[in-house]
């Protein structure tokens, strides 16, 4: 059976593969000059390959497609994900949060192992571009016409793997979502996921490149509360970091959010009370802010005690109302959202070819027999951490083993 995957990313590749070693005749299409073009870039160049927890666990981290993810993630888990990886050679390390990473610290060796190894019988056609995907009249060989910028060929089957709409550098320009369109199927709205979130408030700009570790940020979107612990950073025009990622997939297709950061989440009021009360009591002669200082990195202690309308004043003369603001604006500092930044800097898109209209064990599309849709073309994603490529494999891996 000839079979044309489009998109040589994470899930491209593990399908291609997969569909191979199964003894498909495997041609992957990409506009690019290389394969995992956006591999590269995840983690930071290092490649947050999967996370090692429990299925279970890892569902609880998907934001949209969770009931739909159900099987493929009990399928192919993050152990499978660690095993597969190591069997092809690569060697894989753990960090914090249950994060895997290749031991070399390099994203370019999981694309290396995944083209060279698990690949080695799949024809790679990059720099073709798909233009078009159409089903084959009744006197064409094959029941797929795949156009593209070279010529015109002819599949029994044919997987969309192109990715989303973030990092459009990387050949994630919306692709698949014209071909899905193409063949009637609707497309969920796309929205960043996983990005920095810009704020209204005028100090950020005097906070950039600050960073705060365990920290706690909060908020209510639409009525629904969110919390997530960890560290983030001040940018230029608003806050980025682990904790503001997996906040922006929360509250990315919300209309009223409302965020706050408590700078100590570890202590409830009457215990940061007390310790403000022995800091003041050793520098009653003092500037409020040479005690913040001891609370927060520096900037942000003159930036909080503009915020509690305190700056210039001494300890001595600080009101125990005074001191209840301090502690009430420690545990919930207000920021003032604005908005998502745009896709194009997104981890990951939102939104995708409509869950309802592929079937969940198989991948292929309820209306067109012989098409089929894997990873981030699909309306899922994750909070960070793995989750997300971990869904490239396993969706990938589902659909080829069940393909036929």
């Amino acid at each position: 059976m000839k079979v044309a995957v489009v998109g040589a990313g994470a899930s491209g590749l593990f399908v291609a593969g997969c569909l191979a070693k199964n003894g498909q005749d495997v041609t992957v299409f990409d506009g690019n000059e290389k394969a995992g073009k956006k591999i590269y870039i995840t983690g930071k160049g290092r490649c947050n390959l999967t996370n090692l927890c429990p299925p279970d666990v890892f569902l609880q981290n998907v934001v949209r497609g969770e009931k739909f993810l159900r099987g493929a993630i009990h399928t192919f888990t993050s152990q499978d994900a660690v095993d597969f990886f190591e069997g092809l050679g690569l060697q894989t390390k753990v960090e914090r949060g249950n994060r895997v990473f290749p031991k070399s610290d390099k994203a370019s060796d999981v694309t290396k192992v995944l083209e060279k190894h698990h690949c080695k019988d799949v024809v790679f056609r990059f720099n073709e571009k798909v233009l078009s995907v159409r089903q084959a009249k009744a006197d064409e060989a094959g029941q797929f016409l795949v156009k593209t910028q070279k010529g015109d060929f002819l599949f029994d089957r044919v997987v969309i793997a192109t990715g989303g709409k973030s990092y459009s550098s990387t050949g994630s320009t919306g692709d698949g979502y014209a071909i899905a369109r193409s063949f009637g199927h609707n497309i969920v709205k796309t929205v960043p996921s996983l990005c920095a979130v810009k704020l209204k408030d005028d100090f950020v700009s005097a906070l950039q490149g600050v960073s705060l570790k365990n920290v706690a940020l909060h908020c209510v979107a639409d009525g629904k509360k969110f919390s997530n612990f960890g560290e983030m950073l001040f940018t230029d025009e608003g806050i980025s970091g682990p904790i503001v990622l997996s906040t922006s997939s929360q509250i990315n297709r919300s209309k009223e959010v409302e965020l706050w950061i408590d700078f100590k989440p570890a202590l409830d009021e009457k215990q940061l009370d007390n310790r403000l009360l022995r800091d003041f009591d050793a520098n009653k002669n003092k500037d409020v802010e040479s005690v913040f200082l001891g609370l927060f990195p520096g900037a942000v202690a003159g930036v909080f005690a503009k915020v509690v309308g305190l700056e210039k004043r001494k300890v001595n003369s600080i009101t125990k109302e005074e001191r209840a603001k301090i502690v009430g604006t420690i545990k919930k500092f207000p920021l003032h959202f604005l908005r998502l930044y745009d896709l194009e800097s997104a981890v990951v898109t939102s939104g995708g070819v409509d869950l309802s209209e592929v079937n969940p064990k198989t991948f292929e599309s309820k209306k067109v027999s012989g098409l089929y849709f894997v990873g981030e073309v699909l309306d899922v994603d994750a909070l960070t951490g793995g989750f997300n490529l971990q869904i490239a494999w396993a969706t990938a891996y589902a659909c080829a083993k069940n393909f036929g």
